[in-house]
């Protein structure tokens, strides 16, 4: 008898991890390569992390923890609600997992039947389509607009037909598109008036550039929420995360992580509870994102690119490629190869149109930022 594989692992790769690993590759071989490609501060972790890490090591039993997260660590990030959007969260509906990646699964399956028809929009991050169709689950594409400029909608999702669920990032991934307290509202009133299951991803709450982004707690507590320390806390390979757990998927979220993996990290629990004193270099690093985006913006639109996504927030810029190509993949290969430059191609994250875009993340350096772009303009220069 041949054995075979599962089909639920036959999901499409995450492309933008595949860039990484052959721009990891190019690097080995001598290569002077600008990492653009992945979605991760070019900064540590603020030292007061580092060293509850260090105390840790040297006085702590790094063991098992409750598999909901640390007590401290959830009053933690209670407060932080209370102190960033003005509203009381119950520490006990806090769940800390192991980054975000394992809030969605635990999400998706207390939430979820297979057959279960979940919104999501496209351009959107890949892993929300991929980790629902292993999971049975079928992901419905809602397109957002020409341009990538515009979030899902209640007038979008009556076309999309009857939904279970329903995925929103604001600020998206790779557009940095926002969606306002308003529209927010329209949304989760939709959601709720439905029997909609809202799964609302606000792991970038923290980068925005010109308006602070609205949490869906602030609307009801249906929805799950889902964070994380990996973006604005610039705590990306600690991978630590948590969700909001509404009251009905409390017991299944928790049972679930048991089984999973036991507990988040002890060792990252222990290391983040000062994060939340740490604003003000951590609101440098922004600072610092902003330069690089207009930085961005600038050299590619002499360069010949205009048209972008909004890049209201998080760190990426989402340019339209269309005049040029329409295989992205080919253009980002030929780019790494010939540039040292890597990018990640938009059919990571749109299946339908993304073959005319690609994805900058713009969370290193000023000074890489800068060369990168060089680079990308003086081989626009040659090939066009």
């Amino acid at each position: 008898m041949t054995l075979r594989p599962s089909r639920r692992g036959l999901v499409p790769p995450f492309i933008a991890m595949d860039v990484l690993r052959a721009a990891n590759e190019r690097e080995t071989a001598g290569a002077d390569v600008i990492h653009l490609e992945v979605g991760q501060p070019g900064t540590s972790a603020p030292e007061p992390v580092l060293e509850a890490a260090r105390r840790a090591l040297t006085s702590e039993r790094i063991g098992y923890t409750d598999a909901l997260g640390i007590a401290p660590l959830r009053q933690a990030i209670a407060a932080n609600y209370q102190a960033q959007y003005g509203i009381a969260v119950d520490p006990g509906e806090i769940v800390v997992t192991t980054g975000s990646s394992a809030a969605f699964l635990l999400a998706f399956l207390a939430a979820f039947e297979p057959g279960d028809r979940v919104g999501v929009a496209v351009p959107g991050y890949p892993a929300y389509r991929n980790i629902l169709t292993a999971l049975q689950i079928e992901p419905v594409l809602i397109a957002v607009g020409q341009n990538a400029h515009d979030p899902p909608t209640p007038e979008l999702l009556v076309d999309a037909g009857a939904l279970d669920g329903l995925i929103v990032a604001s600020p998206a991934n790779p557009t940095g598109t926002m969606i306002g307290a308003t529209d927010l509202s329209r949304l989760t009133t939709y959601c709720r008036d439905r029997g909609i299951r809202l799964v609302s991803d606000e792991i970038y709450h923290g980068i925005t550039y010109e308006t602070a982004a609205t949490t869906a707690r602030v609307f009801g507590r249906e929805a799950v929420i889902i964070n994380s320390f990996s973006k604005y806390y610039s705590m990306t390979g600690w991978r630590l995360g948590w969700m909001l757990v509404p009251p009905d998927l409390a017991r299944s979220v928790e049972c679930l992580a048991q089984n999973f993996y036991i507990s988040p990290p002890a060792l990252s629990q222990i290391a983040a509870l000062p994060i939340f004193g740490c604003h003000a270099e951590l609101d440098g690093h922004v600072a610092r994102y902003r330069t690089n985006r207009d930085l961005l913006v600038r050299t590619l639109s002499t360069a010949g690119l205009t048209r972008f996504a909004p890049a209201e927030g998080a760190f990426y810029l989402y340019v339209d490629i269309s005049d040029l190509t329409r295989d992205s993949e080919s253009f980002c290969r030929r780019l790494l190869a010939e540039t040292a430059v890597a990018l990640t191609p938009g059919l990571d994250f749109d299946p339908i149109n993304g073959g005319g875009w690609v994805r900058f993340s713009f969370a290193g350096s000023t000074e890489d930022v800068a060369e990168a772009a060089r680079r990308l303009a003086d081989w626009l220069r040659q090939v066009g």
